[in-house]
Parts: C-alpha cells; sequence; structure tokens
C-alpha cells in the first residue's frame, strides 16, 4: 500500500511563538498577517482548475471517523498499521490506521520534552523535530508478550549528538555567528525546526529550520555532514526529490533548489507571502508549493505552470499522491485536486473533492491509498473503476479526521 504524509509548515498562533535569533521572521508567517483572506491570490498566474465535467455525487468524500488529541496536532505520519500523530503539548501518539478506536482512546507514546514541529520514520527509527531546536530519534518498539497492539518509543539520541558536539568544541572554524556576541557550532540548530524529510535510500536525514538553514544528516551514525545558511528568513518547509535535488520554501516567499554539496540549483519566485508547504510528484517532476496568498503554485522545469485556487486562507500543508494532491488550509477545509489529461493537456487539474469540519486551521495531512483491508468502512476499498484513499488531516482544534475519498480511474475528458 502507498503512504505519503506532508511534510510540517510554520507556525501559527495557536502555537508557541518560536525563540527568535536575529529576525522578524514572524511578522511573514501565515499566522500573523492581520487579514490573510485580504491578500492578493497571484493574478498574474493562470488558473489549472476546471469544473468536474461529470460530477458523481458516490465519490464525493466521506468522514469516516474523528479522534481528539489533548492539544492541538502539529505533525501525522503513517507507518506500517499506525497513524502517528504529534501534539504541541509534546506527546506523539498513535492509532490504528485502519480501525481506528472510539474517541476516547487516546494513547500516548511518548512525552518529549519540548512541542514537535514534525516527524518522520525510517524503519524502525522514529525521528522528531522539535520548538526546542533539537531533533530526537526513537527506537519503534513491538513487545511479543505486550497485550496491547501498540507500538512503545524507546529515546535513541538527540541531534547534534554528543560526540557531534564535542568534536567541534575546539577549533575557532567550527563557529557561526547566530546574533551579536553570540556564536555556536554549526552542527546545531538554533531556533526551532520546522520541516524533515529522507533521501530516497534512507541514508541522508535533512532538517529545515525557522534559523533560515537547513543541515544534511547521515542516518548510519547521526553525523552532520553539512550546514546550508540558505534564505533570508525562517525555512518553513523541505522536501528532497528521488535525483537528490532538496528544495526549501521560507517566510521570504522564495523556494529554492539545492545540490547535496550545497550550489544553489535555482530560485522559484512568485508567491507574494510566506510559502509554508511544497509537496513533490511520485516522479518528481512536479513541485507543488501553498502560501499565504491562498494559492497552491504547481512548478515544472523550474518554471511556473499554474495555480490551484479555492481556498479562503493561507495553505498550511500539502501531499501528492499518484495523480492527486491534497492542501489543507487555515480556513479548517482540505481540497483534493486531481491531475487530469495527457500531452499538452496534462496541466488541467479539477477539485474532485473539499473536506470540511476542522474548526481550526488544517495544519497536516497524511494520505495512502486503500488497500481491500479497508474493507470495513463505508464503501470498501478500491475496485476496477475506482481508486479509493484514506486522507488523514490533522487540526489546530486538537482533532484528526480520518476521510475516504474515491476517484474514478478513467482520465476524465476535456473539450
Amino acid at each position: 500500500m502507498g503512504l505519503v504524509q506532508s511534510p510540517l509548515c510554520c507556525h501559527s498562533k495557536d502555537e508557541e511563538p518560536p525563540s527568535h535569533t536575529n529576525s522578524n521572521h514572524h511578522l511573514h508567517s501565515e499566522s500573523s498577517t492581520s487579514s490573510i483572506s485580504s491578500q492578493p491570490s497571484l493574478p498574474s498566474v493562470p488558473s489549472l482548475t476546471t469544473p468536474h465535467p461529470h460530477p458523481n455525487p458516490s465519490l464525493q468524500p466521506q468522514l469516516l471517523t474523528t479522534l481528539t488529541a489533548s492539544s492541538p496536532i502539529s505533525s501525522l505520519t503513517l507507518h506500517a498499521k499506525f497513524l502517528y500523530a504529534a501534539s504541541s503539548n509534546s506527546h506523539i501518539h498513535a492509532w490504528p490506521r485502519h480501525h481506528p478506536p472510539p474517541q476516547n482512546d487516546t494513547v500516548v507514546l511518548a512525552t518529549s520534552h519540548a512541542p514537535v514541529k514534525s516527524m518522520l520514520i525510517s524503519g524502525q527509527n522514529l525521528f522528531t523535530a522539535h520548538q526546542d531546536h533539537r531533533i530526537r530519534i526513537w527506537k519503534i518498539q513491538f513487545q511479543p508478550d505486550d497485550p496491547t497492539p501498540y507500538p512503545k518509543l524507546k529515546p535513541l539520541t538527540s541531534l547534534p549528538t554528543l560526540p557531534d558536539r564535542i568534536s567541534k568544541l575546539f577549533s575557532a572554524t567550527n563557529y557561526v555567528e547566530i546574533r551579536r556576541h553570540k556564536k555556536s557550532t554549526w552542527v546545531h540548530h538554533v531556533d526551532a525546526v520546522s520541516a524533515l524529510a529522507l533521501s530516497r535510500d534512507h541514508t541522508l536525514l535533512y532538517s529545515a529550520s525557522w534559523d533560515r538553514t537547513f543541515k544534511i544528516w547521515r542516518t548510519s551514525d547521526f553525523k552532520c555532514l553539512k550546514s546550508i545558511r540558505a534564505h533570508e528568513d525562517a525555512i518553513n518547509a523541505l522536501v528532497v526529490s528521488g535525483d537528490g535535488v532538496v528544495y526549501t520554501g521560507s517566510a521570504d516567499r522564495k523556494i529554492k533548489a539545492w545540490k547535496n554539496n550545497g550550489s544553489l540549483v535555482g530560485t522559484l519566485e512568485k508567491h507574494k507571502s510566506a510559502v509554508n508547504a511544497l509537496a513533490l510528484s511520485p516522479d518528481g517532476s512536479v513541485l507543488y508549493s501553498g502560501a499565504c496568498d491562498r494559492s497552491v503554485l504547481v512548478w515544472e522545469k523550474m518554471g511556473v505552470v499554474g495555480a490551484l485556487r479555492g481556498h479562503t486562507k493561507a495553505i498550511l500543508c500539502l501531499v501528492a499522491m499518484e495523480d492527486l494532491v491534497c492542501s489543507g488550509s487555515a480556513d479548517g477545509s482540505v481540497r483534493i485536486w486531481r491531475r487530469f489529461g495527457s500531452g499538452d493537456d496534462q496541466n488541467k487539474y479539477s477539485c474532485v473533492g473539499v473536506l470540511e469540519g476542522h474548526r481550526k486551521p488544517v495544519k497536516c495531512l497524511a494520505m495512502a491509498v486503500q488497500s481491500s483491508n479497508d474493507d470495513d468502512h463505508n464503501g470498501g476499498g478500491s475496485d476496477d473503476m475506482n481508486t479509493s484513499y484514506l486522507v488523514y488531516s490533522g487540526g489546530l482544534d486538537s482533532e484528526i479526521k480520518f476521510s475516504q475519498e474515491s476517484v474514478m480511474q478513467a482520465d476524465v475528458p476535456f473539450d
């Protein structure tokens, strides 16, 4: 079964403010704008959306269940049979992804030392990025004699590791200035770690921070290999393509593409406000970006193709799978967009579903193809005509919604 989750975007007013080092980047974030809906929605960029010519009411998204956590949800990730969720009170939760328990059956796997901003899983390791500038690594364990089906989390280490920190202490060349009269070794993030990503072979971990840098870590020994000063304001989003190109999205309104050696491939400039979220199509040919300007921009070959419009407030998170891309917004909704056609018409999109119900901004998303294991849900699994997807949305209302979206297999023709 395929599954993806969105990289986490920047902070919001319902979360703790960042510990600012030398900038006022919070003034450009999606949450501190006095009137998000009054910002321009990029009129110079053509719209790629077109009405669905054959709407099918039976294929509209269905809400399967709603789970309630103890505080706002900041990150979601899927692994094996479980949905993992992180919240602003530093809790890490887990629920069965196919058969969610009753609403009051909340399992807290661990409580960390600071609010979690982002998380992802590689093998049996869970990586969590935190408000306190740290990345923590947990071992996912299952006890054979444990009557409960839930995993356990064992703390392994935090990044930078103690050996990494010590090795950098004694050379002046390892220090960078973080503000006037204050320095730190380059392996440290000095503001909230906002996003995480992995290389295709999972040998490299990438972290982005509000300190304007992204760092590259080796997963075999957790050593920091490189730190790149990437932007002039907070970095809110990070994705890595299959060929190793790193894309960073920032409150400085720019998206930048980088090689692993730190060299800049190019800068994408079209958004007029903070970039909060990035996602790549499965083949890496299409980059999606979401910002406070309420538009999802579609990029190909380092150029903007057009925009997906429909949200009334800032785009906070994105996730892409197959020919679908989902966007979560401060307007409390999730929109599901489908790419249609081929050749000259391949850049046509239709909004095939809108998930509503969150009472506050949608902060994070995860998505998976629904398999026959999920056929106890209404609508069953996929069949020859339709493909069903499970969409998980986490909100600042402390709720996680499990929804099902069915999409017709055949491309929709366009006139």
